[in-house]
């Protein structure tokens, strides 16, 4: 395939990712992305108990930070 057909198909220089992702591995990676969103919420707890801050803060502020992630991890379709 010729760079000009790849960037009519595409839209980009990037040619098009020709293979499918298995279901296993799809989940695997919604998995390990999961785990990085609670790891990350539990390191912003930590810093912000460690800085005193209201523990109805630290609340309000790990579980949106924790939703907004999860979404945008579950509405992408490139896992």
């Amino acid at each position: 395939m010729t760079p000009a057909e790849t960037r009519d198909r595409t839209g980009t220089m990037i040619p098009a990712r020709e293979r499918r992702r298995f279901r296993a591995e799809s989940v695997l990676m919604r998995l390990v992305a999961t785990a990085g969103i609670v790891a990350l919420g539990v390191a912003l707890g930590a810093i912000l108990v460690s800085a005193d801050v209201a523990g109805w803060i630290v609340g309000l502020v790990v579980a949106s930070i924790s939703v907004v992630l999860s979404a945008l991890l579950w509405s992408s379709r490139q896992l």
